[in-house]
């Protein structure tokens, strides 16, 4: 009896360990997918925060619940089972789909910055609604579901990639890790943003008797309703940025997988030159001309798909370009 009972523990010990060991492999992988993703991460943040305003203060947060909840079927429902089905039956897909959400995040990083260089007229998701304001909320949230779908789509595809198991189980762990995960810090942040004007119009306002504390919190208070929009436009250029050397550095890499490597060496040699240089911030200052190159390559790609897209594609099908 006793033999059997130790034999029983061991089996539950050896069982343990199996599980704790996969348990680190999934923090491990989620934790690489998540920084390959932080990228695409930061613009779905700076997106974001552009389709509650104009809306009352007390509608802000219940419409970043709706988007929330609106990425999580995305990816969950949606995507997940795309991936694991991607990954079970065409895993040669993977990569191209990647390189085409790379071509994706190209165009529209250089949309971007066109935009601020050479704004022009159209409809922008930040204007002010009008007419009924519960058929304008619901249409503000369900164009921003569409645009998180495709931001959601990259993420899913960068993290596939990024696994490195032959269990379809443990592909599905990480990817519903990292989708929970992305959405939760995404849409977190988001609802900070979006309230701290009015945080800031409460502390700025704010009778603490206490002078030198008081003073202290109403000066942070005016700080934040004076900061919160060059905040939101810093924000929206780093996710520019973001979504330029995200994209080109997916482009990168994809040719590298064909042999095509003469990108990555003159991004490899300006990360290996910088590190050199500043030997202090090695690690930093790689990082950095890694992304330079990488967001130069995004740029030259956006561009030539916008002019392609403004100059022969939208004429060809009767659409009226924006550039």
């Amino acid at each position: 009896m006793a033999t059997g009972l130790l034999a029983l523990l061991d089996d539950v010990a050896a069982i343990a360990k199996v599980a704790a060991a996969s348990l680190d492999d999934v923090v491990a992988q989620s934790g690489r997918a998540g920084l390959k993703a932080a990228g695409i991460v930061i613009d779905d943040t700076a997106v974001t925060p552009r389709y509650v305003v104009g809306f009352a203060a007390e509608r802000e947060l219940p419409i970043v619940w709706r988007i929330t909840l609106g990425s999580l079927r995305n990816k969950l429902l949606f995507l997940l089972p795309a991936a694991l089905l991607l990954s079970a039956f065409a895993p040669w897909l993977i990569m191209p789909l990647l390189m085409l959400g790379g071509f994706y995040l190209c165009y529209e990083g250089a949309e971007k910055l066109l935009e601020y260089t050479m704004p022009h007229a159209g409809p922008d998701p930040a204007a002010k609604p009008v007419g009924d304001a519960l058929a304008q909320e619901d249409a503000k949230i369900a164009s921003a579901i569409r645009t998180d779908f495709i931001l959601s789509a990259e993420i899913m595809a960068l993290t596939l990639a990024t696994i490195d198991a032959d269990s379809i189980w443990m592909r599905a762990v990480v990817l519903a890790v990292v989708a929970v995960m992305v959405t939760v810090c995404v849409y977190g942040l988001v609802a900070i943003i979006v309230k701290a004007d009015d945080v800031g119009v409460a502390m700025a306002a704010s009778r603490v008797r206490t002078p030198v504390f008081g003073s202290v919190v109403r000066g942070i208070g005016r700080g934040l309703v004076k900061g919160m929009p060059g905040f939101l436009k810093l924000l929206a250029a780093v996710g520019t940025v973001a979504m330029l050397w995200v994209g080109g550095g997916i482009l990168v890499h994809a040719l590298e997988s064909w042999q095509v490597n003469a990108p990555g060496h003159v991004m490899h040699a300006m990360s290996d030159a910088a590190a050199q240089a500043l030997p202090q911030i090695a690690g930093v200052a790689s990082w950095v001309a890694g992304a330079f190159i990488a967001a130069l390559i995004g740029l030259a790609v956006g561009l030539v798909i916008v002019f392609l897209v403004h100059r022969i594609v939208q004429p060809a099908l009767g659409m009226r370009g924006g550039h």
